[in-house]
């Protein structure tokens, strides 16, 4: 069985998003340990500034530029993973193990798929995720996801999120971990 959600991110009121007129992610997780988001970025997308497609790999410091990002807790815990998606195909995985406090993941079993598909007017991009990658317990947890965007347009970067719980925007904050994600019953 595959649960679904489908979730409107928000801009933080501190930056401007002009060419930006609606975010929303898709969240599928299944019993197969997978974990799906689709990202829907609707938006004058000429003036979006989406990195090119490339090779995937690993990257640094992709929440410069235009990507996504999904921020995975087992519910109760103060440890949480943080997954970057760029547009072109470069990845990050990060652990903390409480707020802020952690170090970038270079293994490439952490590896998410992503596809990109972009028209004038919408990017969407997939990203699949393995919760069995993180540990043996996030399969068949209650997990705590914040989703999240940060967007370069012509005019400066603005930051959306399921849930903005500060002044600032800050993704790591584990109030913005809004969504709880039940583990999936069994195949029907």
């Amino acid at each position: 069985m595959t649960v679904e959600h489908c979730i409107d991110l928000r801009r933080h009121p501190s930056t401007r998003a002009e060419a930006v007129r609606a975010i929303q992610v898709i969240v599928r997780r299944s019993s197969s340990a997978k974990r799906e988001m689709t990202f829907r970025l609707d938006a004058d997308i000429p003036r979006i500034r989406v990195p090119l497609p490339g090779l995937p790999r690993i990257a640094t410091e992709l929440w410069r530029h235009t990507c996504f990002e999904a921020f995975i807790a087992v519910e109760g815990q103060a440890a949480y993973h943080e997954f970057n998606f760029a547009p072109s195909g470069e990845w990050a995985a990060y652990a903390f193990c409480s707020y802020r406090n952690g170090a970038p993941l270079a293994d490439e079993t952490m590896r998410p798929q992503i596809a990109v598909r972009s028209t004038g007017s919408r990017l969407e991009l997939d990203a699949l995720v393995r919760l069995d990658a993180l540990s043996a317990i996030h399969p068949n947890a209650s997990i705590r996801i914040g989703l999240s965007a940060v967007i370069e347009a012509c005019d400066g970067l603005s930051y959306w999120s399921i849930h903005h719980p500060a002044d600032k925007p800050d993704f790591h904050n584990p109030d913005g971990f809004a969504l709880l994600l039940e583990p999936p019953g069994p195949e029907e």
